[in-house]
């Protein structure tokens, strides 16, 4: 089984390095110094130490079900949409406690797991091994944020 990691778009958040101060707190968008540890969710990488970077709020399970959701992201302004090989786990996933939550097409959670980064491939292909499995959403499991999606290749 084959699949493929997506980052968020980069077109999503193009505006960022744009906003005014005003523009920023009234849109709730926070801008910040990375500390090297900022996981950009555009480029699947962690923000390199003095990169600013934004935190905003982003929905990213538009299904329509009661999973539907939106939570805090840190991005980066100016860089391009990573596009991860085929079968391959970016090292900002690798590196951090992970929840995996399986939805169906509709929008629903049909299998969930908690599980180091390093073995979020081998959990990757077996959950999609389930029929009813549409995709997988990533989430940093201690803060509970979104990190990545994952669908078969």
């Amino acid at each position: 089984m084959s699949f493929q990691v997506s980052a968020l778009p980069a077109g999503d958040f193009a505006y960022l390095g744009y906003l005014s101060d005003e523009d920023r707190a009234a849109q709730a968008v926070h801008a910040l110094i990375s500390d090297g540890a900022c996981p950009c969710r555009v480029s699947l990488e962690d923000a390199p130490e003095g990169e600013t970077v934004f935190l905003v709020n982003y929905e990213h399970q538009p299904a329509h079900s009661p999973y539907r959701s939106r939570h805090a992201v840190f991005v980066r302004a100016g860089v391009e949409t990573a596009k991860p090989a085929r079968n391959t786990i970016p090292l900002m996933l690798q590196t951090r406690l992970l929840s995996i939550r399986a939805f169906d097409a509709a929008g629903n959670i049909v299998e969930a797991d908690v599980l180091p980064g390093t073995a979020l491939a081998e959990c990757a292909i077996a959950v999609l091994e389930n029929e009813t499995v549409a995709y997988l959403h990533v989430h940093f499991a201690k803060p509970g944020c979104y990190a990545a999606r994952i669908d078969r290749a």
